[in-house]
Order: structure tokens, then C-alpha cells, then sequence
């Protein structure tokens, strides 16, 4: 067996591994092969791999303020897609020993205007209000294909959309969306509140008290596909709760379960400019990344 080259060296440079003769199948060398990059023999047994080290993830932070709901669901698509097509194409690549093109993701912070979002797995009967009762308030209303069951966006809460390409950091749905959990209890515990998670439900909560019940403080909803996520979470902070009363929040409807924000916990209105740092913060240090520029 004769290396040409050095697996030692995080070099983006091809190694030839000669077979002298016998089948992949029988070398110990072809299972190293498989985990340290992708691989093609030729007639003349000779391997040749191009290695993947996994390095830290980038993310593209956007803040896009303010935008209207369709507005963001297509710029959503549009990152979601390109990330689907780099991925395919690097699978093309990695069949032809090439380097690959690293995966650029995003993580999007936005608000929206008033508007209920239905999940796929939701029912119409937790809307409390007609079509021309949502026209005449001012309320905006979608159908989409996330997770989970009906909720309420809007000014004063904070919506996350990362959009990862779960390849690169864990094929692990269940421990995303506990992720996803952790960085708003993270964040919640710096202002002195103690998040936690409700067993049966996704999103985090904050504990009864005497005087209170359970209240949920961020709902999180996702979709993937080819391992690449979209939509999120959406974290009350200076929300105007009263919004809430025309649907039943995620489709429960249980006297010892309520909705709350940020501002309601503290008694005072947040900066919500500040939330989002911590969030930014808490993002990276959970999934591990850095941050780039587009």
C-alpha cells in the first residue's frame, strides 16, 4: 500500500492510496477512505479521495426588521433552496474527488405585523375569528407547512429563522428543536427568569406560581427538508398578549396554561435590540458556529 501525500496535513490537496492488487473491500485502509472523504477506484485499483475535516460552521446573521410575513416566508425559500443546491451539488463534487464548496447558513431574526400562522398539523377551529373579522382588525392569515398548531406573530416579538443544513452540525431533530429551546432558557436567565420545558410540548415555558399558571413564552414550529431547516421560533417580548385571545395558542386549551412575554415577567418594556444579542450569542455558543458576513 503506497500514500501519496499526508493524512496529517488539513491541506485541500487529493491523496492516492495504491491497493497493490486486491479488492477495497478487503483493505482496512478503505474504511478509513470512507470517513475521511470521498472516494473512486479506478481500473488500476487506485483510490483517490478528497479528505473532509469538519471545521467550524459559518452563519450569516440577518436582522430584517420589520417585514411583512409572505415577504419573509419567500426570502426564507430562497436560502433554503440555496443551501438544498450547494448540498446537491457538493454531493456531485465529493463522487468526483473535488473539493466541496463549504454550506453558508443563516439565521434570520424578523418581526412581523399581526398575523396567525396554521401548522400543518393544526385545526381551523383554533381560530376564533371569521375571515371578514381578520380582515377588519388587521390581522394577516397563512396556512404553512410547519410543525405544531396555530399562533400569533407580531411587533414586540422577536421570530427566529435559522436556516441550518443539519448535515453539518447533527441529523438529530429532536436535539434541534431542544437546542433551539435551550438558547431562549439561556437567554430568559439572563434577565433573572428560569425557562423551562413542559413535557408533551414543544417551546419554553416559565413555572406556576401561586398566583399563576404555567405561561408560555416562546413557541417554536420547524420544517425540514433534505436536513435543511426553516421556519423557527417566535419569543414574546413586548408583544401585545391581547392578540392571543382570537385563537387558542397552539391548539391548548387548558385553564392552567397561559401565554406571556418578557415585558409582563419584568414588569417594563425591553430593549428588544438587547434581546437579540443575547440571542446572536447564546445561538453560537449552543450550535457551535461563527459568524460571517454575506
Amino acid at each position: 500500500m503506497v500514500f501519496y501525500g499526508s493524512l496529517s496535513a488539513l491541506l485541500p490537496v487529493f491523496y492516492v492510496i495504491k491497493l497493490n492488487g486486491l479488492p477495497i473491500s478487503q483493505k482496512p485502509c478503505s474504511i478509513i477512505c470512507n470517513i475521511a472523504g470521498a472516494h473512486r477506484q479506478n481500473s488500476d485499483n487506485i483510490l483517490t479521495f478528497a479528505p473532509i475535516f469538519k471545521s467550524m460552521q459559518k452563519v450569516v446573521f440577518q436582522d430584517l426588521g420589520l417585514m411583512d410575513y409572505q415577504v419573509a416566508w419567500d426570502y426564507q425559500q430562497l436560502r433554503h433552496k440555496e443551501l438544498i443546491d450547494n448540498k446537491m451539488n457538493n454531493r456531485e463534487l465529493q463522487k468526483e474527488a473535488k473539493p466541496m464548496q463549504p454550506q453558508r447558513h443563516y439565521l434570520l431574526f424578523c418581526e412581523h405585523p399581526p398575523v396567525y400562522t396554521l401548522g400543518k398539523s393544526g385545526s381551523m377551529d383554533n381560530l376564533l375569528l371569521s375571515a371578514s373579522e381578520l380582515e377588519s382588525q388587521g390581522f394577516q392569515f397563512y396556512k404553512i407547512n410547519r410543525g405544531g398548531d396555530i399562533t400569533y406573530h407580531g411587533p414586540g416579538q422577536i421570530v427566529g429563522y435559522p436556516i441550518f443544513d443539519l448535515d453539518e452540525f447533527f441529523t438529530d431533530i429532536h436535539r434541534y428543536v431542544r437546542y433551539l429551546e435551550e438558547v431562549v432558557i439561556l437567554t430568559l436567565a439572563a434577565y433573572g427568569l428560569q425557562g423551562i420545558r413542559e413535557e408533551g410540548y414543544t417551546g419554553v415555558w416559565l413555572e406556576a406560581s401561586e398566583q399563576l399558571p404555567k405561561r408560555k413564552i416562546c413557541a417554536i414550529g420547524v420544517h425540514l427538508s433534505r436536513w435543511v431547516t426553516l421556519h423557527g421560533f417566535a419569543f414574546n417580548i413586548n408583544t401585545q398578549l391581547d392578540h392571543f385571545h382570537n385563537i387558542v395558542p397552539c391548539g391548548i386549551n387548558e385553564p392552567d396554561k397561559d401565554v406571556t412575554s418578557l415585558a409582563k415577567e419584568l414588569g417594563h418594556q425591553v430593549p428588544i435590540t438587547e434581546v437579540k444579542l443575547l440571542l446572536k450569542r447564546f445561538f453560537a455558543e449552543k450550535f457551535d458556529f461563527e459568524y460571517s458576513d454575506l
